[in-house]
This record gives structure tokens, sequence and C-alpha cells, in this order.
């Protein structure tokens, strides 16, 4: 098993300026304006009851018994394998990889420990209001959230992954502004990678593009929405409030009228509060799945598999101290089945590859987030400067 603020938005998406023009609003808008968060890390409860003793490299052979038929707790079976069209066998796989000892006994109590927890976590991050209908909400989560990916990473002929960096860099930069909600920009991100592949839009209103999906987004997440007049004045007046609406007329029947989505920032904080992450480990992941927002390899992959894997990245990174509480956390967090041993490790090397190069990058919003105090310099963290290392750890 593997060791597995406000700014001068004028001249932040002319593609033809030179990368220091073009980065200057954004260093202007980073010294200015500090990252903004309603979400505060779930600290461990003291009372929690280690579930058992850790054994290193011990792997869980059995099944667990299943309480409900989503297939959404972990175990590994023989008929739990997965053929992959080239041949190979793709198991279901914990991320973290010991077990743990007495698990006959333990069949039946991970089940109901886990629903418990899951039901505190929910609570906690204020994702209910009844603790009775958590476990079918989460259920639910799980269910919907296959339908979030797409088929494949192609764009329209016309654009480049490159050309959609500089994009998402600009509305991380409008959203922070603007003070949104965090679900608010995965929202908007995840509006964006489907509108580019249902409608045709040419490269002139890429920008409108985004900012309408960043709109569409808002009323959806938001109390307070900005004006559609504001919202042309960030982009310099180069669209009118009736391009804006049309636009938005467009994007809507294209998709449908659905923007329902599970956010992977819903599972990251989840999983982190069943696990009892530390601060610095659930700021680490947060960064890394920012990260994954401007890589468009990431556009396939589902969102609870994007949240375990920043978790378990971020954990390697930070090399924290072992507990036996904190062990047993992260086993019984760790027994949602959240995808393959191979789909994890893909993920987890594009994200080390993008954090080792954030720093270089033009597109440095998220970087620049994620250094100031209130996210405990998480994005400055030198175990992310080299690339190699980072991805000696996930192989």
């Amino acid at each position: 098993m593997a060791r597995t603020g406000f700014c001068d938005s004028k001249p932040l998406l002319d593609l033809h300026k030179k990368v220091d023009e073009r980065r200057a609003p954004l260093r202007t808008w980073a010294n200015a304006c500090g990252p903004i968060d309603r979400r505060q890390p779930i600290e461990a409860d003291e009372s929690r009851m280690a579930t058992g003793k850790v054994e290193p490299e011990h792997r869980w052979e059995r099944r667990l018994s299943m309480q409900t038929s989503e297939g959404i707790i972990m175990g590994f079976h023989e008929d739990s394998r997965t053929h992959t069209a080239d041949g190979c066998v793709d198991e279901p796989v914990l991320l973290y990889p010991h077990g743990l000892q007495g698990l006959h006994s333990l069949q039946a109590l991970v089940p109901s420990l886990l629903r418990h927890e899951v039901e505190m976590a929910l609570e906690k991050l204020n994702l209910i209001w009844d603790r009775t209908f958590a476990w079918d909400m989460f259920l639910d989560m799980m269910r919907t959230q296959t339908w979030n990916s797409l088929p494949n990473t192609d764009l329209p002929r016309h654009f480049t992954d490159a050309t959609r960096a500089v994009l998402v860099d600009w509305l991380i930069q409008v959203h922070e502004m603007m003070h949104f909600q965090e679900e608010t920009l995965y929202l908007a991100i995840h509006l964006l990678n489907r509108s580019l592949r249902k409608i045709q839009v040419t490269t002139a209103n890429l920008q409108l593009l985004g900012m309408v999906c960043l709109f569409l987004a808002a009323k959806k997440e938001e109390c307070l929405l900005p004006e559609v007049s504001g919202l042309c004045y960030l982009m310099d007046h180069t669209y009118t409030k009736h391009q804006l609406l049309r636009m938005e007329r467009k994007v809507l029947c294209g998709l449908k009228f659905d923007l329902s989505f599970t956010s992977p920032l819903h599972f990251l904080l989840l999983v982190a509060s069943v696990a009892h992450c530390s601060a610095k480990v659930v700021w680490m992941a947060r960064y890394l799945l920012e990260l994954s927002l401007l890589e468009g390899q990431c556009v396939v992959f589902q969102p609870v598999q994007l949240a375990g894997a920043a978790l378990c990245l971020s954990r390697q990174v930070l090399q924290e101290p072992p507990t036996p509480e904190g062990e047993a956390a992260w086993c019984l967090a760790y027994s949602i089945h959240v995808g393959s041993e191979t789909v994890l490790l893909r993920i987890m090397q594009i994200l080390a590859s993008a954090a080792a190069r954030a720093h270089s990058r033009e597109t440095c919003a998220t970087f620049i987030k994620f250094s100031g105090l209130e996210t405990m310099h998480v994005s400055g963290h030198p175990g992310l400067k080299n690339a190699s290392s980072l991805l000696g750890i996930c192989t």
C-alpha cells in the first residue's frame, strides 16, 4: 500500500500584457486586504475515546458490517476491487495505512462511531440545524457528489489551461475582495468548468462568463448581493449591464438551471473534524484544495477524492508527532470510502506539483491569500518548495 480587495481590475485579465504589468494590481490587493475566513477549524474534543490500539502496517482485511447500503464505509475485500480499462486492479484505500487490532469487535462499532462523529461534525460546522437528519444528509452528499466531476479535461479549441488559470486567479481576487463565503468560490469555478463545455463563448467574453458564474454562485450562497453595475465596474465597464444579464440567461439555459454542487470544502472540513486535525493541518489542506481550482486536470475527480488527497498530503508535509488518540481518530475518519489508491496518488501528485511552483507562478492569488498570519503562513511552508521530495512522499 502506498505512503500514501478591491483593486483596479482592468489589467488583471489582459492576456496580452506583460507578466509584471498584469500582476501589479494583485500585489496591491494582497497588501491591502487580508484573507477573510468564516469557518474556523474544529478543535479536538479531549473527551474523545480511543477505539483501539494502533499497530503499524496492519491491513484492514475484513469488510465492516454495513448499516446502510450506500457503500460509504471503507473495507478491504476481494469483491470490492474494480478493474480499470488497462487491466489493473483498483482497490479501495484508506488514506491512513495503519489498521486497528481487535477488528472483530470493531465490526459493529465503527459504523455507529462514524455516524456519531459525522453528526457532531456537521453540527459543529453549522451545516445542519437538526441532528436528526444529519446522517441522511451525509449519505446524500456522498451520493450526489459523484455527479459533480466532468468526464474529461478537454476545453474548447480556442481555450487553454493557462487562459483558464488566469481567469480563475482573477475570480479568486474578486471573491476575496467581496468577502464572499468560501463555498461561493468553489461553486463559481464549478459553474465555469461546466459552462465552458456547455455553451459557446468567445475569448473576448471569457471574463464576462467568469463574472456571471461568480454572480450566480453568490445568488445561491450569499445573503447580500452586489449590484450589477458594481460588477461591470470591476470589469472596467468592458461589458454593459445588458450584456451581463444576457450572459446570465445564456448560462442558466445552457446548464438547464442546475446549480447543485457538493463542495469539496465541505468534505474536507467534515473529515478533518472527525479526524480531530490540528488547525495547521486544516489550513494546509485548504490551501492545497484551493490550488486544485487552478488545475484543469482536477475537474475529472470527485469532491471527496480532492478533499481526501488534500488532507493526506497536508499531513504528510507537516509531519506532526502522532498520538494514539489521534491515530485512532484518523483511522475512524478514513473508514469513509474516498476512492482508489491510484486516484488518490494521482491527485496528490498534481497538488504537490502545484504547491511547489505556486510561489513563482503569475497566477499566485491563492499563494498570497494563504501567506498571512490568519492562515498560519501555510503557503510559505518550506516543505512545499521542493517538488521532487513531495512527489517522493506520494510514491
